[in-house]
């Protein structure tokens, strides 16, 4: 079977592409950029911009292709807020849109399509189900929801489509938010929290959403959704702590009234300073915790990494990076 895998050469797609290499399978990855990276002596790298529906049919699908979504625009870095509509919307509904229409027209009915676990809004109940009502905070989650609901009518035409929704994926080579924290740890600052730091806080490593891909295509590209998420994650409090202890920082973690940091930042946000994205602050001290067993129970997915480890792998990697040192092997760091 040939994988194509759009937006291939971004963070989940890097470790996809090897891993599925590795099978003996024929990988295309289809992007709109080429880094230097090892597995391109074995796979095929088609230039793609997936907002050009042309340059998307142009990539050649085929009946029997597995495909996949990965292309993506991110909450980093972020944009102010009369700039996310159109920062997000492009790539991440309208490039679905192509690439299922180009799809549709090569015959081509399988697809696997990562969308955010920020669909989901305030937490209703936790652990969250699948089910949980979905109420995006901002036009990232937004964008991502209606390409589930784009989905969904490919789907009543005959396609399978598995969706992933992701916590905050973590892994060797991309630190974005987790940076500013690092840097006040390094610096003996306190660290403050939104909140009592008591809610739990979950990642998911991003090998663990290659292998969440894999085990879908295995699977037979099962028309639902999955959340993807650390099992048995820790207080902020505590996975924060930990980290600062390793460090050997003398920093102290600060507790802080959530409603009072929320409506501070919210003023900053309307003044077009914003320091965090408001789909990220205004949940910071719910308990958002994806219930994950929908995963195990269908395509046999269990994540493999702890929220511990990951976020001190991603410290470590940083530290290396600030004394100029060789990075460990992307094959071997659980965090980014």
């Amino acid at each position: 079977m040939r994988h194509i895998i759009f937006g291939g050469d971004g963070f989940v797609g890097r470790h996809l592409a090897p891993k599925l290499q590795a099978d003996g399978e024929e990988v295309v990855v289809a992007d709109i950029v080429k880094s230097d990276l090892p597995h391109y002596g074995k796979v095929r790298f088609v230039r793609c911009d997936v907002t050009k529906p042309d340059e998307v049919r142009a990539v050649g699908i085929k009946p029997d292709d597995m495909v996949y979504n990965l292309s993506a625009k991110m909450l980093s870095p972020i944009q102010v807020r009369a700039k996310r509509h159109e920062f997000f919307w492009p790539v991440n509904y309208h490039g679905t849109e192509n690439i299922i229409e180009a799809m549709a027209a090569a015959g081509a009915p399988k697809l696997v399509h990562f969308t955010t676990d920020m669909i989901y809004g305030h937490t209703v109940f936790h652990p969250m189900t699948e089910d949980h009502p979905v109420a995006p905070l901002g036009e990232y989650g937004l964008s991502k929801l209606k390409t589930e609901e784009l989905a969904a009518v490919w789907r009543d035409k005959g396609m399978n489509i598995s969706l992933f929704r992701p916590r905050l994926i973590i892994g060797p080579g991309r630190l974005g938010i987790l940076e500013k924290l690092f840097k006040l740890i390094d610096l003996n600052l306190p660290v403050p929290m939104i909140g009592s730091g008591k809610n739990p806080y979950q990642f998911i490593s991003v090998f663990d959403c290659a292998e969440a891909c894999r085990a879908a295509w295995k699977a037979g590209v099962p028309n639902e959704a999955y959340n993807l998420g650390s099992l048995n994650p820790p207080s902020v409090r505590k996975l924060l702590g930990d980290l600062i202890k390793h460090a050997g920082s003398k920093s102290i973690l600060i507790p802080t009234p959530g409603w009072a940091v929320k409506r501070t930042l919210d003023l900053l946000d309307a003044m077009n300073m914003p320091i965090m994205d408001p789909e990220q602050y205004l949940i910071a001290d719910e308990d958002c915790l994806l219930d994950v067993s929908k995963g195990k129970r269908d395509l046999g997915w269990v994540p493999q990494f702890r929220d511990e480890d990951m976020l001190i792998a991603a410290y470590r990697e940083y530290r290396a990076k600030k004394e100029g040192k060789a990075v460990a092997a992307a094959h071997s760091v659980p965090a980014e």
